[in-house]
């Protein structure tokens, strides 16, 4: 299949990922179904290596796959942005690490949770690591979890940090996941108990951010050549375009048939619902277009051999993080102007995308300070040391 077919194949699904939003957010995890006839589909191949059967695919049309997933259900859009990600991350690493993966298996899936809670301690030939690993969305669904960890000196303070891959044999999963929103995304704990780790399975973010890592040896395709910052924000932001853009058609499907009693009229007939409407939909579509710019342009450059200015990687940032802010208030705007039965549980689509996006604002990729602030630095000149550029 071509990249474009798996998409074309993606955008079948949505009817059956629609139909079980509800069965999603019910059990607390993406639907066995939904992940199978994702898989079908070759999703989950489009970032993953030539080498192992994958189509290292330009990355435009991995997003634009999330944000079909996404626009029917929130939580399978979440689920298959991140898990969809990780072959990508997993083809930096050593190609020992990448035979280990898939080796065995071509279609292994991998989660995880970055955020650098456990224990590492070095030891020959490798490092031992422990603890607990908090919102590892689809973990119920992956064979591997890349598990984020410090790896300090003698005196305790941070010299490196990495990101250690596990097999899943070597950790369990805690259901924790109970939440108002994205609640099928399944984010739970991943504990580890004194896990050795060998080298070439523990890659440094150093190499990661100076986009010299051991898998350019043998995945030479130039998507393997972006940054990782720019990969993974656009990772979290891509589902929550997705999710607005479904709250926004919903929307509009429903106006066009609602009568408002109060006023005794059509609420399609209302100019200040239809204002409401127009605004939504530009911050939307302001949001795509800027994404799906930056990640070309990206792109573009990698494919030529070209170096990643830094300016744009810090626009990149800007307008992930102004993606979300955008999308979260373009559904807020439509739930305001949506009545008081939208506000009902149950199967809304409105509602519950405007639960998702909240939802997922919260990821830390979405705090907009942190990330306009490396913007403001890169336009006035000053020196930026930050590993999310």
């Amino acid at each position: 299949m071509s990249d474009e077919e798996v998409l074309a194949a993606v955008r079948d699904l949505a009817p059956a990922l629609r139909e079980r939003a509800a069965e999603a957010e019910a059990l607390r995890k993406v639907p066995e179904a939904n992940v199978k006839e994702l898989e079908a589909t070759g999703f989950f191949r489009l970032l993953q290596p030539r080498a192992y059967g994958g189509y290292a695919a330009h990355p435009g049309v991995f997003y634009a796959a999330v944000k079909e997933v996404a626009k029917a259900c929130g939580s399978t859009g979440w689920v298959s942005s991140v898990l969809g990600v990780h072959p990508w991350h997993v083809a930096l690493y050593d190609p020992r690490a990448q035979e280990e993966v898939w080796g065995p298996d071509r279609a292994a899936r991998i989660c995880s949770s970055y955020a650098p809670t456990g224990k590492v301690a070095p030891v020959e030939g490798g490092f031992t690591i422990s603890g607990r690993w908090h919102f590892s969305s689809g973990c119920d669904h992956a064979d591997w979890a890349l598990l984020g960890g410090l790896v300090t000196d003698a005196e305790g303070r941070p010299v490196d940090m990495r990101t250690f891959l596990v097999p899943r044999a070597q950790y369990r999963i805690d259901e924790v996941w109970d939440t108002v929103g994205l609640r099928g995304s399944g984010s739970n704990d991943i504990v580890v108990e004194d896990v050795f780790v060998p080298e070439h399975r523990a890659l440094s973010f150093g190499p990661v951010t100076a986009l010299q890592v051991p898998g350019h040896a043998v995945n030479p395709e130039p998507v393997y050549r972006l940054p990782y910052a720019s990969v993974f924000t656009t990772t979290i932001s891509a589902p929550i375009v997705g999710i607005a853009e479904g709250a926004y058609e919903a929307h509009v499907a429903a106006t066009r048939e609602r009568f408002r009693i109060s006023y005794g009229q059509q609420v399609a007939e209302d100019p200040f619902a239809q204002v409401r409407i127009a605004r939504a939909a530009s911050d939307v579509d302001a949001s795509w277009l800027q994404l799906r710019r930056n990640i070309a342009e990206l792109y573009d450059l990698a494919e030529r051999g070209t170096e990643l200015p830094l300016a744009l990687r810090a626009r990149t940032r800007r307008d992930q993080v102004l993606a979300t802010e955008r999308c979260v208030a373009a559904v807020d705007l439509l739930m305001e102007n949506a009545g008081g039965s939208a506000m009902r549980t149950g199967p809304g689509a409105v509602q519950r995308a405007w639960r998702d996006v909240h939802t997922g604002r919260g990821h830390a990729a979405n705090d907009p300070e942190r990330a306009l602030v490396l913007f403001g630095q890169s336009a006035l000149g000053l020196d930026i040391q930050d590993t999310m550029l």
